[in-house]
């Protein structure tokens, strides 16, 4: 019995970790995986991973763009950002690895 309501317990804390998928955003009509790390230990400074950015570079680029912006408002109480390499850098200078696009950018501190 006891077996049972640990499998129970198992199931519904992995449940509680996902994203509802309607509280997910799409953009260009695609999800994208997006992942904002500090960088350096700085927290103003941070970039801003998203995946499979081959589904639409437009939908990616509006992707980094949301989460950078959650990112400054989360820390900081403001959506403006500094990029360094952000959702408006020309398409030539952008880095894009393993299918995987980088931005980088700075919340300015108030």
């Amino acid at each position: 019995m006891r077996t049972g309501y640990l499998a129970i317990a198992l199931v519904l804390a992995v449940l509680a970790g996902c994203t509802s998928s309607k509280d997910r955003i799409a953009f260009d009509g695609h999800y994208f995986r997006t992942k904002v790390a500090k960088v350096d230990g700085q927290r103003d400074v941070f970039s801003v991973r998203i995946r499979d950015v081959a589904r639409s570079l437009d939908g990616a680029r509006e992707a980094g763009r949301h989460a950078g912006t959650a990112y400054c408002v989360e820390n900081y109480g403001s959506s403006k950002i500094t990029w360094v390499v952000g959702p408006d850098t020309p398409p030539e200078e952008l880095q894009i690895s393993d299918n995987t696009l980088v931005f980088q950018g700075v919340c300015p501190q108030l």
